[in-house]
């Protein structure tokens, strides 16, 4: 373990804010922040037009304001005039520059750039141009009217970099980050630890007008093993751990989710919504004698194990039992219909009746999955042959999964979708029939033409309280058709030792320092 106190001798404990990336970080560049190990880190070197709160409100970023044409296709940032690049020997005797909109210009044409190979240039997909009208106004045009653009533009993909940096670089650019963000790259050991400095230039202030941000530094490690990683973290070294680990949640953790005696005085536990839907993915093209082609199979699924019980027992009380509909809690167009509880008696009657209209006495299902989500598939198992259906679990790698999803082998698979941006859209292009893989995410390929036309007017409709609505009605219409089986809706879990203050929690799990301090 690297101590990053005494690797930086000439700060305190308390200025320097310590975590582990055991999954490691593979660029510091935010053209490829797709996962949230990148993510994390790029957020703290980063800045971008907009960005979201807590709250998954946009707010301003770079841009101080903005305006959207009536017509919605046309959006009109303006920028700060006090956003500079970090200090770095490029930039000339200043050591440093300001940001202006040709570099915004710059850095979304690089996110489209074939050489580069952004995963994020899909951000873009719906954009028709962009300029630089002077140096503080920028202009992007849609080819679409798209009401969750400035979601978009929130992701880390959309951050401004210096075009000199990038040239200089080249392809070490993901390993000499240059941004403008709260903090600066400082050192990078890879599989060993990342330091970041504080960036004495940074121009966001606090409520009472403090310079942000607090820390001095923050040092990351990468030990591989969780277990390792827990160790830490209880004896201090770490300041913070993020999820729970199956091996060592009995450990910290009681079966209704409060804290075990031992750890109460050391340590702060801080859980909220995530935009993660866990679910059962139900293929619907397959074979017209495979029982879950059968709406009143899929229903009789749904209706047939207690995912109250399962979350309470399978995950220490950790996330929300999903009887409501796909959309996740912690958007705002949550819709808290009426889904699936668990009544069994009500799956056993759908089952009889499918047995009479097919003459299948024995229907038999397998549900495909990767060992870590062994246990709540062996938990559905039991209780679904408790209601008379014969169920197979398969475990499989991870990869082998993925490909089974996009290649429509596998009749019933377990999957989680995690919100890209901060929209009911993105969860209910799941189900858009012209969204069949390989040309987007609708893994089950359930077709709906009631569906279609909605999900059609939705991504039109400026008006956020009938585009609300809209998505409310396809909801019920994918529980009601039931392609898929929800099981729960993700919560964030925060670990945090007692004297880290100003560490928020948010429902796409984005991690910000620059409000957080040690008492």
């Amino acid at each position: 373990m690297y101590s990053c106190t005494k690797q930086t001798s000439k700060f305190t404990d308390r200025q320097v804010f310590r975590y582990n990336e055991h999954s490691n970080i593979t660029s510091l560049d935010p053209a490829f922040a797709k996962d949230q190990r990148n993510i994390w880190a790029v957020n703290q070197l980063f800045n971008g037009l907009v960005q979201l709160d807590d709250s998954l409100q946009i707010q301003p970023d770079i841009a101080k304001k903005w305006s959207i044409s009536e017509d919605g296709k046309t959006y009109k940032f303006t920028l700060r005039n006090d956003v500079k690049f970090h200090k770095h020997s490029l930039f000339g005797k200043d050591s440093t520059r300001s940001v202006i909109a040709t570099d915004f210009k710059y850095s979304l044409d690089r996110l489209l750039s074939k050489k580069v190979a952004s995963p994020g240039g899909w951000v873009l997909q719906n954009v028709k141009n962009f300029k630089a009208e002077n140096d503080s106004i920028f202009t992007i045009n849609l080819k679409q009217a798209f009401p969750p653009f400035l979601g978009l533009l929130a992701m880390k993909y959309c951050s401004v970099v210096p075009k000199e940096a990038v040239d200089y670089f080249g392809n070490s650019f993901r390993a000499n980050p240059i941004g403008t963000g709260a903090f600066q790259f400082k050192l990078w050991v890879e599989n060993t630890k990342l330091v970041f400095r504080k960036n004495l230039l940074y121009f966001e202030k606090d409520i009472k007008g403090n310079n942000l941000p607090y820390l001095e530094a923050v040092a990351i490690t990468f030990l591989p093993d969780k277990q390792s990683e827990y160790l830490q973290f209880i004896q201090g070294n770490l300041d913070f751990m993020k999820s729970l680990d199956a091996s060592y949640k009995d450990d910290i953790l009681n079966i209704d989710g409060s804290f075990k005696k031992k750890h109460i005085d050391k340590i702060v536990k801080k859980t909220g919504a995530y935009l993660n839907t866990e679910y059962l993915g139900i293929y619907l093209d397959g074979s017209d004698e495979y029982p879950t082609k059968s709406k009143l199979i899929r229903k009789a699924i749904n209706y047939g194990f207690d995912r109250v019980k399962m979350i309470k027992f399978l995950r220490n009380g950790i996330g929300i039992p999903a009887t409501s509909g796909f959309i996740p809690k912690g958007l705002p167009s949550f819709n808290n219909q009426k889904g699936y509880s668990y009544q069994p008696e009500k799956a056993r009657a759908l089952i009889t009746k499918y047995i009479k209209e097919t003459g299948d006495k024995n229907p038999e299902i397998t549900i495909t999955t990767n060992g870590n989500y062994l246990d709540l598939c062996e938990f559905i198992q039991r209780q679904l042959q408790n209601i008379g259906l014969q169920i197979k679990v398969d475990v499989i790698p991870p990869s082998t999964l993925r490909q089974g999803k996009a290649n429509g082998k596998l009749p019933v698979f377990r999957a989680s979708w995690i919100a890209d941006y901060p929209d009911a859209e993105n969860y209910l292009s799941l189900f858009y029939s012209e969204n069949f893989i390989p040309n987007g995410p609708n893994y089950t390929h359930f077709k709906n033409d009631k569906f279609d036309a909605l999900y059609e007017e939705s991504i039109k409709e400026v008006d956020i309280k009938k585009r609300y609505k809209l998505y409310q009605k396809m909801d019920s219409i994918i529980i009601e058709e039931a392609p898929i089986v929800p099981l729960y809706y993700d919560e964030v879990i925060r670990f945090s030792q007692k004297n880290i203050q100003g560490l928020g929690i948010n429902p796409i799990d984005m991690l910000h320092l620059k409000n957080v301090y040690k008492n």
